[in-house]
């Protein structure tokens, strides 16, 4: 695991601790959660471009645009 350094406002961090002292964990523990869930919002924003970019390969309108009633109906 590699250490890295930041910087904050003193405040801020002491109450985070106390925060994290109240959930049971650690500071060190609550940012290693916080970065994975910012890296796989990046990964599943990636999927889903994808999957949009595969899907515009086979759904075909024959060239029809939508009305905006239209695309918003159940």
């Amino acid at each position: 695991m590699k250490n890295i350094t930041l910087s904050a406002d003193d405040k801020l961090i002491e109450a985070a601790r106390a925060r994290a002292r109240a959930e049971q964990t650690t500071l060190n523990e609550q940012f290693r959660r916080w970065l994975a869930d910012y890296v796989r919002q990046e990964q599943k924003t990636g999927s889903a471009m994808a999957l949009i970019e595969e899907l515009r390969g086979q759904v075909r309108t024959g060239g029809r645009k939508f009305t905006r009633e239209e695309m918003n109906e159940r």
